[in-house]
């Protein structure tokens, strides 16, 4: 096991102004990190997450993802902030309804191309950045937000779906590549949790058959999300590196 440090951290959070960002923030500032809580254009729900973090040396980090540039830029920017980065959580994630016999064919192209540059191709150029800062410095963990339907599929969702399974897959290529620098990378396989933006899918009927897709016969809240990621972002979790951890309370079993 590296001598990685267990508090103190210098952690990036990608899509952190509302929702799992928001937890996963707060997650890393309650175990003694230092957090930087990305934001594309919800600046005040940003400074809302930032306000809400316990500890000190936190700070907000604004830029567009999708743009090679500007991620570059905010890997940068988020590092001069806090002195370095050691951890990296690619959370940002487009997710619109796009089922393929009610789609026009140009609002299914651009639900591809929209999710591509987010999931993916955001996920991606920050991993590529943040990787060369950890490599110069102490090592370091990046840990990406995939999905279940990455696994089980998503008719209503499939660009969804398809960039999720890439993100597995990248987190797996970058395991191997940068374990020689101490950068372990993995994965979570989420199922369905209960955010802001889904609050309406959870009421009536729908939301029973959401519940009922586990047998706990709920569905996740942001913070369990958040607990096993940080778990992955520890010095402990080196060992798991390349892996995808699932985390639907048992409504998709996958062999």
């Amino acid at each position: 096991m590296s001598d990685f440090p267990s508090t103190g951290r210098r952690v990036l959070v990608s899509g952190a102004s509302r929702g799992l960002g928001r937890a996963l923030s707060h997650a890393f500032a309650a175990n003694g990190d230092h957090v930087a809580v990305h934001y594309r254009s919800r600046r005040a729900e940003a400074e809302e997450t930032l306000a809400g973090l316990p500890g000190e040396g936190h700070t907000l980090a604004e830029a567009d993802i999708t743009e090679p540039g500007d991620a570059k830029r905010l890997v940068a920017e988020a590092a001069g902030a806090l002195g370095g980065l050691d951890v990296l959580v690619n959370n940002a994630a487009a997710n619109v309804a796009h089922p393929p016999l009610s789609t026009s064919y140009e609002e299914w192209a651009a639900a591809f191309q929209q999710h591509t540059a987010v999931n993916l191709l955001g996920a991606a150029y920050l991993s590529h950045q943040a990787a060369r800062q950890m490599a110069a410095g102490r090592g370091g963990r990046i840990v990406n937000i995939g999905s279940r339907g990455a696994f089980r599929g998503e008719p209503d969702h499939p660009a969804y779906a398809a960039t999720k399974a890439a993100v597995h897959a990248l987190g797996q290529s970058l395991a191997v590549a940068l374990a020689p620098h101490g950068i372990a990378v993995a994965s979570v396989a989420p199922g369905f949790f209960e955010t802001e933006r889904v609050a309406h899918r959870l009421t009536g009927d729908e939301g029973a058959a959401i519940r009922a897709q586990s047998p706990y016969g709920r569905v996740a809240q942001p913070e369990e999300i958040a607990e096993a990621v940080l778990w992955l972002a520890s010095p402990a979790a080196e060992w798991s590196s390349g892996t995808v951890l699932d985390l639907n309370g048992a409504s998709y079993l996958r062999t």
